[in-house]
């Protein structure tokens, strides 16, 4: 599988990175755990099961209206097989519109979670098996709490058999 993937600028990478340690030095579950060379701070727009030759100047093409706007309020919980704690990012109309164009492109995705319907845009902070709350409220970085505004400035596809890391475009 693959994915296509916005990237933050610095500035909110070093700080969903810091959070990300904050929670780890609070006994909490977090992505700073996870040291393979490609864990960083990324927004995914959707999944594919490759990504075609043909359709990678269109792909390109939607990709250059970066950079967008990047704003986070607020966390988020999905619970599941695996529970996610997550940063909420409030998406704008261009970042609607590029997530779309994107899912468009790469029709063969499969999953209903990046239907434009579905997609709940955010940056992951930590994944957890536990049965008992991951993350307690009172614990959690008063940061989480603040507003964070940046910029998605660059774009990557993972391929998850792999493990690398594609720039997008290329």
């Amino acid at each position: 599988m693959r994915t296509v993937e916005l990237l933050p600028d610095e500035a909110t990478e070093a700080r969903v990175r810091w959070i990300w340690e904050r929670l780890a030095e609070a006994g909490m579950s977090s992505l700073a755990g996870h040291r393979h060379p490609t864990n960083r701070p990324h927004l995914t727009l959707t999944t594919a099961s490759e990504l075609p030759w043909d359709a990678r100047p269109e792909l390109a093409s939607a990709l250059s209206v970066l950079p967008l706007p990047l704003r986070l309020e607020h966390t988020l919980r999905f619970d599941g097989r695996t529970s996610v704690l997550a940063w909420r990012v409030v998406p704008d109309a261009g970042l609607a519109a590029l997530q779309r164009q994107v899912r468009e492109l790469l029709p063969d995705a499969g999953n209903p979670l990046f239907e434009p319907d579905n997609w709940v845009p955010h940056l992951t902070l930590g994944r957890s098996r536990s049965e008992a709350d991951p993350w307690p409220p009172e614990l959690l970085p008063a940061e989480l709490s603040e507003p964070w505004e940046g910029t998605f400035t660059g774009a990557r596809s993972y391929d998850t058999e792999e493990r690398t890391v594609e720039q997008l475009p290329e």
